[in-house]
């Protein structure tokens, strides 16, 4: 299982103290309070543990980029489905995908599409 170790309140501790820390594999070291290295610690986050996002649309409406649904990479549209609800892949028709796992925009997929990160998501049932 990956991990990520996350240090925080470095701003209590010395400099050399902060650098031995930092310098140890799978670790971030940060300051809530001064908002130190918070976006080194998102990024890593995704990265270290192989997380996408995916986000979804209503026919007819824009995207809901507000909030989307977090998958491990390699997820695949049933993998969305059931991150909805459970029951939604079994009332699966096809699904329309825009984004980096499409050729074309919007293109048709079947439920074992696999989905890449920030890809926009309709479903439509049976």
């Amino acid at each position: 299982m990956p991990c990520l170790y996350v240090y925080n309140k470095i701003d209590a501790v010395t400099i050399e103290e902060v650098d031995r820390i930092a310098r140890q594999d799978h670790t971030i070291v940060a300051s809530i309070e001064q908002n130190l290295n918070m976006d080194v610690l998102k990024e890593s986050i995704w990265q270290y543990l192989n997380m996408l996002r995916v986000y979804t649309k209503k026919r007819g409406e824009y995207p809901d980029f507000e909030e989307g649904l977090i998958l491990r990479d390699g997820a695949t549209v049933e993998h969305a489905c059931h991150t909805i609800h459970r029951s939604l892949a079994d009332n699966f028709r096809y699904a329309l995908v825009w984004g980096r796992s499409t050729k074309h925009n919007p293109q048709r997929v079947g439920i074992n599409h696999v989905l890449e990160n920030e890809d926009v998501i309709q479903i439509v049932k049976k």
